[in-house]
């Protein structure tokens, strides 16, 4: 997106370079500062009160994450050549 919007910035006109430049500064901050470093830093911050819910939220499902299953156990037999 930001190669997208950076394109934007090489035209003729100054309003698609303004909004050009802007939109791939924008998308560029958000990648990089927002979202790889101030998102996990806040929630390894809050710990359990990331994931606080509020009472009036208390009807929405609550969903957990299965337990893994396990492989089937399966019984080895021994090879048998096809013509014998």
């Amino acid at each position: 997106m930001v190669g997208v919007f950076a394109i934007f910035a090489t035209l003729g006109w100054i309003d698609f370079k303004m909004m050009g430049v802007g939109l791939a500064v924008a998308v560029l901050l958000d990648a990089t500062i927002v979202r790889a470093v101030l998102l996990p830093a806040t929630m390894k911050l809050l710990g359990d009160w990331n994931w606080y819910l509020p009472g009036w939220l208390e009807w929405l499902p609550r969903v957990s994450p299965e337990e893994p299953a396990t492989p089937p156990q399966t019984e080895r037999r021994p090879r048998v050549p096809v013509g014998a």
